[in-house]
């Protein structure tokens, strides 16, 4: 487990899981996962700040589906709240609006207001608050048809 562990930080559930998929009983899973947390192999504060970093950074994904992501992981909130001060809020902002450019310049066939709306909607769906994208989205001046 000390391997499995090592490769990549994982969460207590994923530990469990994997103990569990090995046919051990509760007593043994719990005595392992103890052991991989007093020896500091699991820990859910640094896993949970290495999926906001790589899912922000790599995944371009806001912090609502970051979140949600977590919880399937069955992080506390206290724990997320914690790890989304991994982001940086200039940094947040430039990526909504690098985002935004994105999206609308590749959907330059339609519509100024389809346009906007899709534009709107691809960030929405990707896990950021939609009154913030919009906010931003129409600061930039985008034609949106109105």
């Amino acid at each position: 487990m000390k391997k499995y562990c090592s490769y990549q930080e994982r969460s207590h559930a994923d530990v469990n899981k994997k103990l569990y998929e090995l046919q051990l009983d509760a007593e043994l899973r719990d005595e392992i996962t103890y052991e991989l947390i007093q020896q500091n192999f699991l820990n859910e504060e640094r896993f949970a700040r290495a999926i906001v970093r790589g899912k922000f950074r790599m995944n371009d994904w806001g912090k609502i589906k970051i979140k949600q992501q977590l919880k399937q992981h069955h992080i506390i909130d206290s724990l997320i709240n914690v790890a989304l001060t991994e982001i940086n809020d200039e940094d947040y902002i430039q990526k909504i609006k690098m985002l935004i450019q994105k999206k609308y310049d590749a959907l330059a066939h339609e519509l100024p207001f389809k346009r906007f709306q899709k534009t709107i909607l691809s960030l929405v769906q990707k896990g950021y608050e939609q009154p913030l994208v919009f906010q931003i989205a129409k600061n930039m001046n985008l034609d949106h048809g109105k």
